[in-house]
């Protein structure tokens, strides 16, 4: 194990040389060098060894990918889990209810017993690493076509995971880094009984929502708290009662020392994706089609549901967490297009392809490696702007729009199978009785959990909004057939559309669909099934016109020759939902001429956004006796003031929200939740000067379980550190 690790870190540290301290999303198990140096200047006191280590606990040890797109970590030897508020609210809102509103007043287990499970959560520990980039190119030549490349790749890929994984519990990933020119093989212990231990209020957790997120400064206890359970013998399982509290194998301290400009900030998680090595056409897309296409769509749907949030308590339950699921990248892509063009990051783009087409057209070799590179880039750009547009609409105000719609999609290949069924012989014909068994087995579930959170009225004024938007703003050659027709005859006004097609539907009342799962029959003519088989249609086809030019090698290529041509620049690779570690430190911020950013908030600062009623600023009662009397006991800094929020210069993005802020002890300081929005563009180019990690203070987490909640046996659980 350890030649085959330090194989890795000879690997990768070949493009590791010095960089700024605040950039870089690096792979831990590469620390070495002068990363290692960089960190011991910025006052870091660990080893390589105890950050990352298959030989011994270590940092990584305690970091989890959270459910499907979070970081989590480990805070008590019990597996006793913390992560984001917004990452677990999924599984609080699923609990909740108008009798138990565990979203408005949080949730508290008293005792392990009241812990509540949640089916579906999983969070994934990394167990081991390795290099297998010969062995995935393996036959692979460069006069192959990329078709066959990728074929060629693919089958390596499928054999050596078959290998690797042999009979073991474990979930194996090959992940391509550097545009495919370097491959990965992950292992990871999967744990599937997650069970919720804690929530803050909505007034604390969600403080700020919509207006604040994505923005410094920022007042907000961004947290939630569930734990690890394994079968006895400590091995992954299924939930059951006879499971035991995991015995962690490393967990993180928490420190009560706090935070002051310059300190030290390491950050271990997950970040999702970046493409900072990506040309200007990339850029050029996102700020004139694709943000302004999504931003578009979620607007339209987030009006709808506020509209029906605030009127109904009941739906603002059932909605709370898919109103903060959409919102969240609706105002993303509003501050990201904003500063791509603030940052001129396209311009920035076009410069360093110049100088790369200077630095090909000196050598001959290169030439013929490189030369044709952007062509193919501008073609591939100017082959999508074509297509990139309807796509997003086909996405966010066809498929993903409707509820229903999004629903009726995971009866498609049932609906397939009984079309296909009915025109085999009877002799070899599946009986009526059989495929109502299959749905049972595979949909039931799936129905009663949508219908849970469903409510008909919003739905359908999301549809009618969506679909009027859709027809409005695509051309009519990219319409979906059903959509065209419609608008034609209702000039523009899909309300009697939908309104017939909600009367009719099966997927808009759960009596008809438990009806039909016990008597499956072809859904053909069921008018939303319709509607979403005509948008898939219409947008497997444009997806098919798009895909007829691609960008592959030219990417590859272009990654692998920046890599050549500036061998002394520190290449991170891009995020890729793989464990990354970043280090900077605790700093102020100047955004603007004129305009400087302290580098905390204080629960002061909560208390003069304070409005009473109010769904973004309200706070709970309990917390404003505890401001007004100054009541925060040892987790006061030095002014007396209870720090609420800090920023860092750490490099982050989405799939970060829950990950630690570990100072330079290993230490739990801070969890990190958001970005600032005069870096927005960060996902496309760092911003060394303005961009900020902001993360929630652990003084304000233990002030919260402790003289809040009053949650006495999770306080006995933690190890705090003076």
């Amino acid at each position: 194990m350890r030649k085959k690790i330090n194989l890795l870190f000879i690997v990768l540290m070949t493009i590791v040389v010095g960089a700024r301290a605040d950039e870089g999303m690096w792979l831990p198990y590469s620390i070495n060098g002068q990363s290692l140096a960089e960190m011991q200047r910025l006052g870091c006191k660990l080893t390589p060894e105890q950050i990352f280590s298959f030989n011994q606990p270590s940092l990584k040890d305690a970091i989890v990918q959270f459910g499907g797109g979070c970081t989590g970590e480990l805070i008590s030897a019990e597996g006793l889990l913390l992560t984001n508020h917004h990452c677990g609210l999924g599984q609080v809102q699923a609990h909740s209810s108008v009798e138990h509103d565990y979203l408005q007043n949080g949730f508290w287990a008293r005792s392990k017993a009241e812990e509540l499970p949640n089916e579906g959560l999983t969070v994934s520990f990394l167990n081991y690493i390795e290099d297998v980039t010969s062995a995935i190119l393996k036959g692979v030549t460069d006069d192959m076509s990329e078709s066959a490349r990728d074929e060629l790749i693919d089958e390596n890929g499928k054999k050596l995971i078959k290998e690797k994984k042999g009979d073991r519990n474990v979930e194996v990933e090959i992940v391509p880094f550097y545009h495919n020119n370097q491959y990965i093989l992950f292992v990871y212990d999967v744990y599937k009984d997650v069970r919720l231990v804690a929530c803050p209020p909505w007034g604390i957790g969600k403080f700020g929502a919509d207006t604040d997120n994505w923005t410094w400064p920022r007042h907000k206890g961004d947290f939630c708290m569930f734990r690890v359970y394994t079968a006895p013998d400590g091995s992954p399982a299924e939930y059951s009662k006879n499971n035991v509290p995991m015995k962690s194998k490393h967990y993180l301290p928490i420190s009560l020392k706090g935070v002051q400009p310059g300190d030290y900030t390491m950050i271990l998680g997950y970040p999702g994706s970046t493409d900072r090595y990506s040309t200007s056409g990339a850029v050029k897309s996102v700020i004139e089609q694709e943000g302004p296409a999504i931003i578009a769509c979620r607007t339209t749907k987030l009006e709808q549901y506020r509209t029906h949030m605030d009127a109904d308590p009941a739906v603002f339950i059932k909605y709370a967490s898919k109103q903060a699921s959409v919102s969240n990248y609706w105002k993303y892509y509003i501050g990201q297009v904003k500063q791509l063009q603030r940052n001129k990051v396209f311009e920035k783009r076009t410069e360093q392809e110049q100088t790369f087409r200077n630095w090909v057209n000196e050598n001959s070799n290169r030439k013929a490696e490189y030369g044709s590179i952007f062509t193919e880039t501008d073609n591939y750009w100017n082959h999508q702007k074509k297509y990139t547009k309807a796509l997003v609409y086909h996405r966010e105000a066809g498929l993903r729009g409707s509820e229903a719609v999004a629903f009726a999609l995971q009866f498609r290949r049932l609906n397939y199978s009984i079309i296909q069924n009915a025109t085999l012989p009877k002799g070899i014909r599946a009986t009526q009785a059989d495929i109502a068994a299959y749905a049972k087995q595979n949909l039931a579930d799936a129905v009663k959990d949508y219908f849970k959170d469903y409510d008909k009225a919003t739905d359908r004024d999301v549809t009618i909004a969506l679909l009027n938007l859709f027809y409005k703003d695509i051309d009519p050659s990219q319409l979906p057939a059903i959509i065209k027709k419609a608008g034609a005859k209702n000039g523009g006004d899909f309300t009697a559309f939908v309104d017939d097609a909600f009367a009719k539907s099966i997927f808009v009342d759960e009596t008809k669909l438990n009806a039909w799962i016990e008597n499956p029959k072809s859904l053909d003519k069921d008018p939303i099934y319709a509607l979403m088989y005509e948008i898939l249609t219409s947008y497997w086809n444009l997806t098919e016109q798009a895909e007829q030019v691609s960008n592959s090698r030219s990417e590859r290529l272009y990654m692998k020759g920046l890599m050549e041509m500036q061998k002394d620049r520190n290449f991170y690779p891009d995020a890729n939902f793989t464990m990354r570690l970043t280090y900077g430190s605790v700093q102020d911020c100047e955004p603007a001429d004129g305009v400087t950013y302290n580098y905390i908030t204080t629960l002061d600062g909560v208390m003069a956004k304070y409005v009473p009623g109010n769904w973004e600023f309200d706070v709970p009662q309990e917390l404003i006796k505890l401001w007004e009397n100054k009541d925060y006991g040892r987790y006061a800094n030095e002014n007396g003031d209870l720090v609420v929020n800090f920023i860092t210069t750490n490099d982050i993005t989405g799939g970060n929200s829950g990950s630690p802020v570990i100072d330079a002890e290993g230490n739990l300081i801070g969890l990190a939740f958001d970005g600032n929005w005069e870096a927005m563009s960060g996902d496309l180019s760092f911003e060394n000067e303005v961009q900020r990690t902001i993360c929630m203070d652990m003084r304000y987490l233990l002030f919260i379980i402790d003289k809040m909640a009053n949650a006495q046996n999770l306080m006995q659980e933690l190890k705090v550190v003076e």
